[in-house]
């Protein structure tokens, strides 16, 4: 599996906050960053309205690379 390096800005609270969380449940920052985003992928899939809205975007999509194509 290849890694893709993010950087991210938070507002300093936010990341104190972050850090503190992480600290307390023994992981690192980035682990619990990928945990966190790991669960609001998990959380949009199950998700009907988001769905549904995906499908629609990849029609979009379909239609407009098709029109490329040609």
């Amino acid at each position: 599996m290849a890694i893709k390096a993010l950087s991210i800005r938070l507002d300093e609270g936010v990341a104190a906050d972050l850090a503190a969380v992480a600290r307390i449940d023994g992981v690192s920052v980035s682990e619990a960053v990928r945990e966190a985003i790991a669960k609001h992928i998990a959380i949009r899939r199950a998700d009907q309205d988001f769905q549904k809205r995906l499908k629609e975007l990849i029609e979009e999509n379909r239609e407009l690379l098709k029109r490329l194509a040609e």
